[in-house]
């Protein structure tokens, strides 16, 4: 009985080892050190799904074509995120393209409420937060409710608020998918999601935190897709486009 108990504890020791092992490994770069925390004025957080992650070749993230705007337009800035796009992109003005970001494909306002907390403490809080497509994942998988999702939302933006009262968070009113896809159903719930964006926003912004809705609905068409819900080029360009055209307005200069 000594001897299996003893047995035990090593086996229960050895695991806990596994384990913190583990959770040091998810907040390491590629070589095996901690991800230095960030100290551009312009901390920039991609958060969402896989409209958000991309997924070269099959599909485009807007992140890129974001980039080069901001590039262009001589901000400094820098895209912060627990996550690395690992797909090969063409440098742009001799730079090689920032793919640190926070989405993830399939995820849902529930997973995504579950964990931003634990992002924010790996990588820091962002300054600006562009919220993609809230409540995507929920309206297409049908499982959750649409209050719960609507209380998810308001639950992240509460978590980024509190983490950063200063922050500031573009929200998407989400552009559809393929018109072929958008069954009424789907389109009734879209339009409701779109809707209740800007509530959200109205009730959420504070004094010292805008929260500001880009609408990427309107203009958004079939030819910006490359399948039924996720951007080609076009498509990527089309809502980097919408989302530079607040920033400019948000941005801190040096």
């Amino acid at each position: 009985m000594i001897v299996k108990f003893q047995a035990s504890i090593y086996i229960r020791l050895f695991m806990a080892i596994v384990l913190i092992g583990m959770i040091l490994s998810s907040c390491q770069g590629d070589d095996g050190k901690p991800k230095p925390l960030s100290k551009s004025i312009n901390k920039i957080m991609p958060l969402g799904a896989s409209r958000v992650e991309g997924a070269r070749s099959e599909f485009e993230s807007y992140r890129y074509e974001l980039w080069k705007l901001l590039v262009d337009g001589g901000w400094e800035f820098d895209y912060i995120g627990t996550m690395t796009d690992d797909a090969s992109y063409s440098n742009f003005s001799n730079l090689s393209f920032d793919t640190d970001h926070e989405g993830r494909g399939g995820w849902t306002s529930d997973e995504i409420l579950a964990n931003v907390n634990e992002w924010l403490g790996e990588v820091g809080s962002p300054d600006i937060v562009l919220f993609s497509s809230p409540g995507g994942n929920d309206i297409l998988n049908g499982l959750i409710p649409f209050d719960r999702t609507v209380s998810n939302i308001n639950g992240i933006i509460d978590i980024l608020q509190a983490q950063n009262p200063n922050v500031t968070i573009i929200i998407e009113e989400l552009a559809p998918g393929q018109s072929s896809f958008m069954t009424a159903e789907l389109s009734a719930n879209f339009s409701a999601i779109q809707q209740e964006v800007k509530i959200i926003a109205n009730e959420q912004t504070s004094v010292t935190s805008q929260v500001i809705t880009v609408n990427m609905y309107t203009g958004f068409n079939d030819s910006y897709l490359a399948d039924d819900v996720h951007y080609n080029e076009a498509g990527a360009k089309f809502i980097a486009d919408r989302y530079y055209d607040i920033l400019q307005n948000v941005l801190k200069s040096e």
